[in-house]
């Protein structure tokens, strides 16, 4: 039984600032009514061939740093408006998920040579700060999450222009090779956003909560179905789309570098795998779905098509 009474007495309490899409850190927002974005979901990256495979990949790496958001940090995932490291799909602890540190280095291991240098709230312009300090631990490998709270905003005016995203991104592989060179680099793409909301809006609950600000460029008014509100969520879907367009050209430009082929962008979240408080991020058993498909791409003999 999902504990919606509980969740909603504690968002209602403390506020839901910390919730993807409403924090106000960083300046890169931007004001994007003319910002490029691809034409239609059905253009998505996922559906697109993946970059040449990067010279000399190494599907074993000895030690791993994870950049991102509060998917990286494992929030909401075991208890109200808190991180959960240690369920982490990149770098947890947590033996029922078997994070990507885990399944690569063994247990022991992964507690010594790996390092979690995600930010609950982070949107694309805090990541050069994150790769700066992950390139400090010269890793041989890093994993990047980062784009939902670029696109969840309280209103499709604020999403982050994709122009800003680039650039920032960008600059983000390049603060990381001026401290880590030959460390190789995962990126995840950005989730479908459009799917959590159709899946969800079937559920009272998550409705309920969602009314209390999550995510509102996308989730507000679930139930509404007039012209506005479909224009609205297509906006932001072209918006992911273009990210995750861009996560694939920046990373197809280093040759130690490796996007997913949009697999997260394409993975259907159900129930079970959202958090119970606020269903947006994911559960214990969504954080093993992502840790699977990280360790599926990185460890392939080819990156994914």
């Amino acid at each position: 039984m999902r504990t919606v009474g509980a969740a909603l007495a504690a968002l209602s309490f403390v506020g839901v600032a910390a919730l993807a899409g409403c924090s106000g850190e960083g300046s890169g927002d931007g004001v994007s009514q003319n910002a490029p974005a691809a034409s239609s979901a059905s253009s998505s990256p996922s559906a697109s061939p993946s970059p040449s495979p990067a010279s000399g990949w190494n599907p074993k790496p000895g030690s791993v740093a994870a950049v991102g958001d509060s998917i990286t940090r494992g929030f909401d995932a075991c208890s109200v408006l808190a991180d959960c490291p240690e369920v982490s799909w990149a770098t947890g602890s947590d033996s029922l998920v078997r994070s990507l540190a885990v399944r690569l280095l063994g247990e022991k291991k992964a507690a010594d040579r790996s390092w979690n240098h995600a930010v609950s709230g982070a949107r694309m312009a805090q990541l050069p700060e994150q790769m700066a300090l992950a390139a400090k631990e010269r890793p041989e490998l890093v994993t990047v999450m980062m784009g939902a709270n670029d696109a969840c905003r309280d209103s499709v005016r604020l999403m982050t222009p994709v122009a800003d995203f680039r650039a920032s991104f960008e600059a983000s592989m390049r603060q990381l090779r001026a401290g880590a060179p030959k460390a190789q680099v995962y990126v995840s793409s950005v989730p479908d956003l459009k799917r959590l909301w159709s899946t969800g809006r079937l559920d009272e609950g998550a409705k309920r909560i969602w009314s209390l600000g999550v995510c509102r460029s996308m989730l507000a008014e679930a139930d509404d179905l007039g012209p506005a509100a479909v224009a609205r969520r297509d906006a932001v879907q072209e918006r992911v789309v273009a990210y995750n367009g861009v996560l694939r050209d920046v990373c197809a430009k280093d040759r130690h570098c490796r996007y997913d082929g949009g697999a997260v962008f394409g993975f259907r979240f159900t129930g079970a795998q959202l958090s119970p408080w606020d269903w947006f991020h994911p559960s214990r058993d969504g954080q093993a779905r992502l840790a699977e498909i990280a360790y599926r791409n990185i460890t392939a003999a080819e990156p994914p098509a």
